[in-house]
This record gives C-alpha cells, sequence and structure tokens, in this order.
C-alpha cells in the first residue's frame, strides 16, 4: 500500500491505509500490534482474513523460520508460548513443524466497508537487521481491489 505517512513504534511501522485495512495500530496497545497474535487470538482474523487457514500455516512457518535466526530469543519464546497456550489450532500447526520463507504472493483481506480485497504482496529483508520484515501490500492496477483501497484512502483521511 502506498501511502507516505508511514507511523512506527520501535520496529513495527504502518501507513493509514494499512491501518485502515488489517487493523487499527495506533490505537492498539504496542504487544497486540504483532500479526501472530493478531491471526491467533483475535476472534476476528477469521472475517479480515478470508484465506485464514493459509494465513495461519505461513504464519506458524515464519515463526519456525524466525527461530531459527534467533533460537534463544525470549521474546519470541514467550510469544510462541502465548500462542500456543491461547490456540489449539496454533499448537496443531506448529506440531507440524512447517517452515516457510513469506517471499510473495496473493493476499486477500476482508474489510467491513469495502468488503474483500485481493492483493499482491512482496516481503523484503532489512540489512542487518534478520528478523524485521517489511511487507508491502498493492493491488492490480485499475482493479476493484485498487478502487476499494482508494475508497479506504479516502476515509482514513476524514478520521
Amino acid at each position: 500500500m502506498r501511502d507516505s505517512g508511514i507511523r512506527s513504534a520501535h520496529h513495527e511501522a504502518w501507513n493509514p491505509l494499512g491501518a485502515a485495512l488489517i487493523a487499527d495500530f495506533p490505537n492498539l496497545p504496542p504487544r497486540e500490534r504483532n500479526m501472530a497474535r493478531r491471526i491467533f487470538l483475535e476472534p476476528e482474523a477469521r472475517t479480515v482474513h478470508p484465506d485464514w487457514d493459509e494465513a495461519a500455516r505461513s504464519t506458524v512457518g515464519m515463526l519456525r523460520m524466525a527461530v531459527g535466526r534467533a533460537p534463544g530469543d525470549p521474546r519470541l519464546l514467550r510469544l510462541i508460548g502465548e500462542l500456543t497456550a491461547g490456540s489449539s489450532e496454533f499448537g496443531r500447526l506448529w506440531a507440524t513443524r512447517y517452515v516457510h520463507e513469506k517471499s510473495h504472493g496473493p493476499k486477500r483481506f476482508h474489510h467491513p466497508v469495502v468488503g474483500e480485497i485481493a492483493l499482491r504482496y512482496e516481503t523484503f529483508h532489512l540489512a542487518g537487521l534478520e528478523t524485521v520484515l517489511l511487507v508491502t501490500y498493492a493491488p492490480e492496477p485499475g482493479s476493484p481491489a485498487a478502487a476499494a483501497l482508494e475508497q479506504l484512502r479516502k476515509q482514513a483521511r476524514h478520521e
């Protein structure tokens, strides 16, 4: 999502359009600004992510990859413990030992105002910060998704 108004907190960043589409990140407590936590512990995740099964599987795979890169990271280990305790789906998927590198592909979101939005994502690793990823989402030009994002952009500007 292209938007020059990037907001960040520590190693988190989002823009107003991303917040309008996915979650109201600026108004969430910092601990809740975690996509794995949102996928597995937030009841609305299955609505926001129409492809929830794939989102859950790839999220677990990315966490496995992160553990491989930083095996003793206490924050990562606490997150995995919290997800295991709070979600039987997470525990079942974690037991598969699936590993996934998030790189690129399709992603669907459902928004209560504009409906389903089909995007493509690209993931970039930041040099020197192996555990930090930059993920961009973009619609096909002229697509219904592009029109829906424009509607969300306008709405976000007026809030």
